[in-house]
């Protein structure tokens, strides 16, 4: 296996042949005469040429030297390229905070959250980028490293990421005003269980906070989903046209119970309560992270 070029000591023979100096290359590099004539002999073993003609008048380059030097500059100026690149990276990012939610989080809470946030930093804080994921989604983004923070509305919370429960949330299961099941006084969960539902996906956290409450009450799902929809709003719709009955955070209807557009069904002996939680890689919140779960404290 070839070993990897030596950039400084690339980037000390180029010097040394701009300025015919092995002691004027050291001051532009910062470090020792003593330091730049190693890494220009250990790059001479490295490559099995000789690179550099030292004498009394200074130092030149072999035509080994020279041919080393044209092919070095473009690789120089690549890895120039590169590190600019990463500090404009950590500047974004130090101006940005990544946040990534589960979408009922994003869509109900999120806004007052920032709010909230901006108004106890006077606006002086960095702005908010939110990507709307389910909760899989958003645990893969977090331990990625692509967000800072992430919000997730399921029962069970990674075991190798950060956490801390924010808030609480319950689940409704509700019919158009016309359904049968808007007459009843409450359903038992093993009709719940028997019957076609419209669902979010597997993976949200809608969806896993559902079926983990219905299998303690030994009643798991049986009835295929009549639909599975990847938005709330789509699941909402979905019941409200008559679809199928469904199962919607309280924050997602809590308006169309208002309204009269959605009946709210009481099961017996079911409880649908569920975590909301913040999540973050490592042992602690970044700054600006930790700095926006303490508003919400």
């Amino acid at each position: 296996m070839r070993s990897e070029p030596d950039l400084e000591a690339l980037r000390a023979l180029m010097l040394i042949a701009q300025e015919s100096s092995i002691s004027a290359a050291s001051g532009r590099l910062g470090v020792s005469q003593q330091a730049v004539s190693l890494r220009i002999r250990s790059l001479e073993r490295s490559l099995g040429v000789r690179l550099l003609v030292r004498s009394a008048r200074g130092s030149r380059l072999t035509p080994a030297g020279e041919l080393v030097v044209g092919w070095a500059r473009k690789l120089l100026e690549a890895a120039d390229d590169f590190s600019d690149a990463v500090d404009s990276l950590r500047s974004d990012r130090a101006r940005t905070m990544r946040i990534a939610a589960s979408l009922t989080i994003a869509e109900y809470l999120l806004p007052e959250w920032i709010a909230r946030w901006r108004a106890r930093t006077d606006s002086s804080g960095p702005g908010i980028q939110l990507d709307a994921e389910n909760s899989t989604a958003v645990a893969v983004a977090v331990r990625e490293g692509t967000v800072d923070l992430g919000f997730i509305e399921s029962p069970a919370v990674p075991a190798d990421l950060g956490a801390v429960t924010i808030a609480h949330d319950t689940l409704a299961v509700v019919v158009q005003p016309g359904h049968r099941w808007a007459k009843s006084a409450r359903i038992t969960a093993r009709e719940l269980s028997d019957t076609s539902l419209v669902l979010r996906e597997p993976g949200s956290g809608t969806r896993h906070a559902f079926e983990a409450a219905l299998a303690d009450t030994g009643c798991s799902p049986h009835a295929s989903p009549v639909a599975v929809l990847s938005t709330t709003l789509g699941v909402r719709s979905a019941i409200m046209a008559g679809v199928a009955p469904g199962v919607l955070s309280s924050l997602a209807v809590a308006e169309d119970l208002r309204a009269g557009r959605l009946a709210r069904v009481q099961v017996r002996g079911l409880t649908m309560t569920r975590p909301l939680t913040a999540i973050w890689a490592g042992a602690s919140p970044s700054r600006h992270a930790h700095d926006f779960l303490d508003a919400l404290a």
